[in-house]
C-alpha cells in the first residue's frame, strides 16, 4: 500500500532555498507505516492539476489498496468563476474522487489548513464556503474527511497570537540565511508546523482505517 498526496503548497516538499519552510507533506512518511508518494506543488489548483497532467502521472502509479489524499483550496478560491466551491471546485475532486475508486484504491479529502489570522483571541477564517463544500462532498460520497480547517484553526488559537507565530515561516530580518530580509507569513509552515499537521494526519489516517477494517469485519459476519 502506498499514500499518494494530491494538493498545493501546504502539502508540498518546498526547495532547499525555501527551508525551513515545508508543507506537511514531506513529513508524514516516518509516521504512517507504508511509503508516501507527494505530486504536491505550489500553486497548484484542481484544474492545474488536472490540466497539467500531474493527476495522470498520480494515478499512473495507483493501485488497488492505495490511499489518495486530496488538499485544495487555498489557490482554487483565487479562480471562483472557474472553481467555484460548489461547482468546478467540487466537480474536479469528484472526477479525482471516481477515478481513484476506479483503480480499486481509497480516496481522503482534506479541509484547506487555515491561514493565520487572528482576530483577538480567535482565528478568523478565511477559506469562505470551501471548507463547507468539501464536508459536504464526503457526506455525499461516502468519502472520509480529515478537516485540517478545524484542526489548524485549534492549534493557533491553543497557543495563542505570538506563540503560533513560531508554527509558520516568520523570520526576523538577518535569522535565517535564506530569508535574509525576513519574513512574515501565515500561510505556508515551518517545518515545525508541517510535523504537526502531518502528526494530525496521520493519526486520522489510522482512524479511517480502522473503521473500514470494522466495516468489512461487520460485512464478513453478516455474510458468514
Amino acid at each position: 500500500m502506498t499514500y499518494h498526496l494530491a494538493g498545493d503548497s501546504t502539502v508540498a516538499a518546498c526547495p532547499d532555498y525555501e527551508q525551513p519552510m515545508s508543507g506537511w507533506g514531506p513529513h508524514l512518511g516516518p509516521l504512517v507505516d507504508a511509503p508516501v508518494r507527494n505530486l504536491a506543488f505550489g500553486g497548484a489548483t484542481t484544474e492545474s492539476f488536472l490540466a497539467e497532467g500531474v493527476w495522470g502521472r498520480l494515478l499512473e502509479e495507483v493501485a488497488p489498496g492505495d490511499t489518495v489524499i486530496l488538499q485544495f483550496g487555498h489557490n482554487d478560491q483565487k479562480q471562483p468563476e472557474l472553481l467555484g466551491s460548489r461547482g468546478g471546485y467540487t466537480d474536479r475532486l469528484s472526477r479525482m474522487i471516481a477515478d481513484v475508486r476506479a483503480r480499486g484504491a481509497t480516496a481522503v479529502l482534506c479541509t484547506s489548513v487555515e491561514r493565520r489570522y487572528f482576530d483577538g483571541g480567535t482565528v478568523r477564517p478565511s477559506h469562505g464556503d470551501y471548507p463547507n463544500a468539501v464536508r459536504d462532498l464526503g457526506h455525499a460520497l461516502d468519502v472520509p474527511v480529515i478537516d485540517l480547517t478545524v484542526f489548524t484553526s485549534w492549534l493557533y488559537e491553543e497557543l495563542g497570537d505570538e506563540e503560533s507565530k513560531h508554527l509558520l515561516s516568520h523570520f526576523a530580518p538577518g535569522r535565517h540565511p535564506h530569508w535574509p530580509d525576513g519574513l512574515e507569513d501565515n500561510t505556508h509552515f515551518h517545518e515545525r508546523g508541517a510535523k504537526k499537521v502531518a502528526a494530525f494526519v496521520a493519526r486520522s489516517l489510522r482512524a479511517i482505517e480502522r473503521r473500514d477494517g470494522d466495516r468489512e469485519s461487520m460485512g464478513s459476519q453478516f455474510l458468514s
